[in-house]
Parts: structure tokens; sequence; C-alpha cells
């Protein structure tokens, strides 16, 4: 059983062309993203909130 839907590949694929290009922005503040990590944490959170098959972030324990 796949853990990420083809859909969410997409979400990540456009995160990260923004990416390369310098488009790609975050926060409020629309501060332009420096790393590949961030952008590709960016086009799973864009899936989520749509409703994609993505794999729920992971909660650090105390």
């Amino acid at each position: 059983m796949a853990k990420y839907g083809k859909k969410s590949g997409e979400f990540v694929r456009k995160a990260m062309k923004k990416y390369k290009a310098g488009k790609l922005k975050s926060g409020r503040a629309k501060v332009a993203v420096m790393s590949r990590e961030q952008a590709i944490a960016i086009g799973l959170s864009k899936a989520r909130k749509k409703g994609v098959k993505v794999p729920k972030k992971a909660v650090r324990k105390k």
C-alpha cells in the first residue's frame, strides 16, 4: 500500500518548480524559501489541506 497518493506528487512537483525559480514563499511574511526540504514540506502541506492521501505530520514527543 502506497503511503503517498499520486496527486500529492503533483503538489510537491509544483512547489519544487517554484523553489528552483526562486518564487516559492513561506509563511505570513512571505519569506523566500531557501532549502529543498522546506519546499517539499510546503508541497505536502498544501496537499494535506486539499485532502490528498498524505501521511500525518510527525509529532514530537516530550
